[in-house]
């Protein structure tokens, strides 16, 4: 089969013929103001061809009747946010059998992704925790935002974020999470990071 400059892989099936593996697909989640956002797009950059999918803007698409997570989640930010992921999973898999790599980027929530259980599964997908110490996304928050109506939202839900999912740390990584702690990191070495503990090698 010609090189069609896609990042699909290929490998035997069961039956010996070979076969075509989905590009991969990496599911980069964190605290708000950890650079999710920064990281993923970085992380596509490396591919060939590739996608960036931030769920949040999904979510953000609603025009009237938008509900916010908040420390109290209510029957409509979960059925929110459970259709936003339904849709990015569903463009994740569309794009990975045409030979894009996916980068969805996500916050954790109380359920800890539970929407992502089964493509979780899939080959080549990889479930990144983006890590740094509490107070490094603090100071990241106000140095990007200042202290404006937005980032006073978001440093109220700072704490939240990271006592939700830091009890749950080595859990997920028992699980295959690849957690990075990138607080003393550039953004290509964290990239470098995830490739190398992921062990995809993009194409140079």
């Amino acid at each position: 089969m010609p090189d069609d400059g896609t990042d699909r892989a290929r490998g035997p099936g069961p039956d010996g013929a070979e076969e075509t593996v989905p590009a991969p697909v990496f599911l980069v989640v964190g605290p708000p103001a950890v650079g999710k956002t920064t990281t993923s797009r970085a992380l596509a950059g490396r591919f060939e061809r590739s996608v960036h999918i931030p769920v949040d803007d999904l979510r953000h698409m609603v025009v009237s009747g938008l509900a916010l997570p908040a420390p109290e989640w209510t029957d409509e930010i979960v059925h929110q946010v459970a259709l936003a992921r339904g849709v990015a999973i569903r463009m994740a898999e569309a794009y990975a059998a045409s030979g894009f790599a996916v980068i969805l980027d996500d916050f954790p929530d109380p359920f800890l992704l539970a929407e992502y259980a089964a493509l979780s599964a899939r080959p080549r997908v990889h479930r990144v925790l983006l890590m740094p110490p509490q107070a490094v996304a603090l100071g990241r928050l106000r140095a990007r935002s200042g202290h404006g109506p937005e980032a006073g939202y978001i440093e109220e839900a700072l704490p939240v974020a990271y006592a939700t999912v830091r009890p749950h740390v080595d859990r997920l990584r028992t699980e295959g999470w690849v957690v990075v702690d990138h607080g003393e990191l550039t953004v290509e070495e964290t990239v470098e990071a995830i490739l190398r503990r992921t062990g995809e090698q993009p194409r140079p």
